[in-house]
């Protein structure tokens, strides 16, 4: 086995590409060599970024049959989709911080969905609704660990007028959300799509 590995490095060093590409440029400048090379970075950088950005978008999110008709036919019906002053919250605004470290982390973190598309995981209701708790608890548990990241992409305690809010809302969010003790998540399961069977839920009545 030895002797034929020994065989195929020889040929692959002997190829006459491989052997100009790792031999020291005899003809062109290092001028030529460092323009190609930020050209090349730029192609790179540009292809990159519009290949992440696609990925980014509503309509790359909902490309999937099992995304279209379960979740994305949820949040249709919610606040966050048609509401009175027409600002609507797509998949990325809600499942995909803004920060760019931020969001190549969670891309990473997706390509985990992309092997349960190529499987098919949810590629029936049937499926879906088996996974739903499952799914709904480890999207709770990442959106818990960044407190609520995306929750505030758009919404800032900051900017938050309690004399606004009904009573109860006013109430938990100055007790609760402003001393840090809970985060949006904790208490905004649901908002823009249907809860599983919540029994043995923490803190879920």
């Amino acid at each position: 086995m030895a002797a034929g590995i020994t065989r195929a490095w020889g040929w692959f060093r002997g190829n006459r590409w491989v052997k100009t590409a790792l031999s020291p440029p005899a003809y062109l400048s290092l001028g030529f060599l460092t323009l190609g090379g930020f050209v090349a970075g730029v192609i790179f950088w540009g292809g990159f970024n519009t290949a992440l950005e696609y990925t980014n978008t509503e309509k790359f999110c909902v490309g999937c049959h099992e995304m279209e008709a379960n979740v994305f036919e949820e949040l249709k019906g919610t606040i966050h989709f048609t509401n009175r002053s027409g600002v609507r919250a797509g998949c990325p605004d809600c499942h995909v911080p803004h920060e760019w470290t931020n969001k190549i982390a969670r891309k990473m973190q997706a390509s985990k969905e992309v092997w349960g598309h190529i499987f098919g995981s949810i590629d029936t209701r049937d499926k879906f609704l088996a996974m739903r708790k499952h799914l709904a608890e480890r999207e709770w548990e990442r959106m818990k660990a960044n407190d609520s990241l995306e929750c505030r992409n758009c919404h800032s305690s900051e900017s938050m007028d309690l004399v606004k809010q009904n009573p109860r809302a006013a109430s938990a969010h100055e007790q609760f959300l402003f001393t840090g003790e809970k985060t949006c998540i904790d208490c905004h399961k649901g908002i823009a799509h249907k809860l599983p069977d919540m029994s043995g839920v923490p803190g879920w009545q």
